[in-house]
């Protein structure tokens, strides 16, 4: 057993010191991290026969040898103000340390981390550059949306329909602005230049309506800039349906298999449109997503929680009193504007069961061709007549592919 943790040990101290070497550091490198974290597992094992004051002990040494290293740096004028190595090698003691006591999963988890965080040095630091202050603002906003707010909130149904609970409604919040929140770090990531594909991808988890208006107003810029322009459209309004299945993933994941199927074959049909349509315009510049605000904001997200409480309280008074055909009608005008509101109401009422699966996914896929209809009209507004042309085309064999699914689709 000995023997097995020790090559692990070795071999995960190596994966560190790879990367340590390869970044040229002055502490440690392919040869003193492997030792660290044999150091780690030795004291660990002595640890199981002598007291756990081995390894407080050992650790103790590894971090006087660590300073007394940089002192004679120092000295010799080899100045350098970070500290990231000398903590990875107290982390890699600490893996050796846990290899002793079994726990290898976790030793390979850490370890992979360590090396990820270490390597991702640059990206990482121009991702800091390009954040602003509105943007760390955000990023404190949704710790008080998920962490401050939504824990004080009752777990309690108000409302003649008993469909109002502010915890369950702040907790959508959460979910939402969460997802907005991780496309716009990824966008942060990429850049503005990520190009057409990615600019639409993420524009539609970030806001498909926005980036719908984003893009709209540079299919202005000439035939070639309008094709660009209505494939990124088309790109995000398809990645909505990818939202909304992960929405319903999480909200309601036993309703999946029942309403996943049918929006899945919808989204499939607008990835062929999207395929075409970039095949037939493969010469097209690419566009670029607008910088833009942030998506966490309190006031944002009071709104979405009012909009989410309409929609479900409206889902329960239409079909309290008009039935299926009722339903529709909510479905389709919540859906205009925003999909994420129909989406998660729609899934908690079917996992409640106070709504069958087979008329929920048809609220959520009227909600989504609606959703289409109201982009398209963004459009005519604010883009080229190229582009209203090449997205009407696209929107129209989509919503066609929607009504036949709501038609033709058993149960």
């Amino acid at each position: 057993m000995i023997i097995r943790q020790l090559a692990i040990a070795i071999g995960l101290g190596l994966l560190v010191g790879l990367q340590r070497e390869w970044a040229t550091t002055r502490i440690a490198g392919i040869r003193t991290f492997p030792l660290i974290t044999v150091f780690g597992l030795l004291s660990g094992v002595l640890a199981g026969s002598l007291g756990g004051w081995v390894v407080a002990a050992a650790l103790l040494a590894l971090a006087i040898t660590i300073m007394v290293g940089n002192v004679g740096h120092y000295m010799q004028g080899d100045q350098d103000g970070g500290i990231t190595t000398e903590v990875a090698g107290l982390v890699m003691f600490t893996v050796g340390a846990i290899l002793a006591y079994g726990h290898t999963e976790v030793a390979i988890v850490v370890t992979g981390a360590v090396a990820t965080l270490l390597y991702w040095k640059r990206p990482m630091h121009a991702f800091v550059e390009r954040i602003g202050e509105p943007d760390f603002r955000a990023l404190i906003q949704l710790v008080v949306i998920a962490l401050v707010i939504l824990p004080v909130l009752p777990d309690q149904a108000y409302g003649p329909y008993g469909v109002l609970n502010p915890f369950r409604i702040w907790r959508m919040v959460v979910l939402i602005f969460g997802i907005s929140m991780a496309a716009y770090v990824a966008y942060k990531l990429l850049g503005p230049k990520a190009g057409t594909l990615a600019a639409g991808a993420l524009g539609g988890l970030i806001s498909s309506t926005a980036a719908t208006i984003s893009f709209a107003r540079m299919g202005r810029g000439g035939p070639a800039a309008s094709a660009a322009a209505a494939i990124a459209v088309m790109i995000a309004s398809t990645v909505v349906f990818g939202r909304v299945l992960f929405e319903i993933a999480v909200v309601a994941p036993g309703t999946l298999s029942l309403m996943g199927p049918p929006l899945a074959v919808m989204m499939g049909v607008m990835i062929v449109i999207v395929a075409g349509m970039w095949v037939a315009n493969r010469s097209s510049p690419d566009v670029d997503l607008e910088e833009d605000e942030p998506p966490s904001s309190i006031r944002s997200a009071i709104g979405f929680a009012l909009l989410y409480a309409v929609v479900l309280f409206g889902i329960a008074f239409a079909n309290e009193q008009f039935g299926q055909q009722g339903l529709f009608g909510v479905a389709a005008i919540s859906g205009l504007t925003d999909m994420d509101a129909i989406t998660l109401s729609t899934a908690e009422l079917v996992g409640s069961g106070d709504v069958e699966a087979a008329t929920g996914w048809r609220l959520i896929l009227i909600g989504g061709l609606a959703n289409l209809v109201f982009k398209g009209g963004i459009v005519a507004v604010l883009g080229s007549r190229r582009m209203l042309g090449l997205v009407a085309l696209a929107f129209g064999l989509s919503i066609v592919a929607g009504a036949a699914i709501l038609w033709l689709w058993p149960g």
